[in-house]
């Protein structure tokens, strides 16, 4: 089978890390094919949320050590065997914090290295009860290469930040909802199901209308309040013009649930 997985049920596309004997540890043809699934979702207008987890036991496992220590795959990547060029756009990463589909992640087992990372692009994040967060990065002489340096500070705080980072300890769930890096906590045989309640609900909304939130949510990081108002004001305009916002006015009105067309 393939080692990541892509299906949709009903405008909501799963994504599912597919090496279970590995407990989902990433290889280079991983990444290459997360960064491009998530590319393609991203440009699809009838996906309306993305779910992303993990087969097995694990959510993901890092980046795929072994490999690393053959010297092959991701391995052989980063130490320059064949490699000419070392940029970030295609990173999937990078990818997944420019998307405007928001994005739930199920985290079903650990989440350690790469995987935690990833994890936390995520817009919110569902985790079991027998899963947990591993930043052990300080216990592998790394730091986290793939936007855990830029998340942990605005999630939690720089204190707190820092004390994940030091200390490097395993995170279990109540910790981790405790800390804010996760919105629930859910038995583990119901996970899938829950998060794919939360994406249908999503799913529910009106597309553009969830784009936009998400799109303004991340220019308001870097932008100053008379800016960003500014720049709120122009998505607004143009959503007043859409069919969806029509309808939902209309379904008001009517009393009824609105159908959202994505127009």
């Amino acid at each position: 089978m393939a080692d990541l997985l892509y299906e949709m049920h009903d405008g909501i596309g799963v994504i599912t890390l597919n090496r279970p004997d590995r407990l989902n540890a990433i290889s280079f043809e991983m990444l290459d094919a997360l960064g491009r699934t998530l590319g393609e979702a991203d440009r699809d207008p009838r996906v309306r949320c993305l779910v992303l987890t993990g087969a097995g036991k694990g959510f993901c496992s890092g980046l795929d050590l072994k490999d690393a220590m053959e010297g092959k795959g991701i391995g052989g990547a980063l130490s320059g065997g064949g490699a000419t060029h070392f940029g970030t756009r295609e990173l999937p990463t990078v990818i997944l914090h420019e998307l405007d589909t928001p994005v739930l992640c199920a985290i079903n087992g650990a989440a350690a290295g790469y995987g935690l990372d990833l994890a936390l692009g995520c817009d919110i994040r569902l985790m079991s009860d027998q899963a947990k967060l591993v930043p052990g990065f300080a216990r592998r002489g790394i730091l986290p290469e793939s936007g855990g340096t830029w998340y942990l500070p605005r999630l939690v705080g720089w204190a707190r930040a820092c004390e994940i980072g030091f200390l490097a300890d395993d995170i279990g769930p109540e910790r981790a909802r405790e800390l804010g890096l996760v919105n629930a906590v859910v038995p583990a045989d119901d996970l899938l199901a829950e998060t794919m309640r939360w994406a249908a609900k999503i799913a529910a909304n009106a597309p553009l209308a969830v784009s936009a939130i998400k799109r303004l949510y991340r220019h308001g990081l870097t932008e100053d309040f008379a800016s960003h108002s500014h720049h709120v004001l122009m998505q607004l305009l143009l959503l007043f013009r859409s069919h969806d916002f029509q309808e939902g006015l209309q379904a008001f009105a009517e009393k009824r649930a609105p159908r959202f067309a994505g127009r």
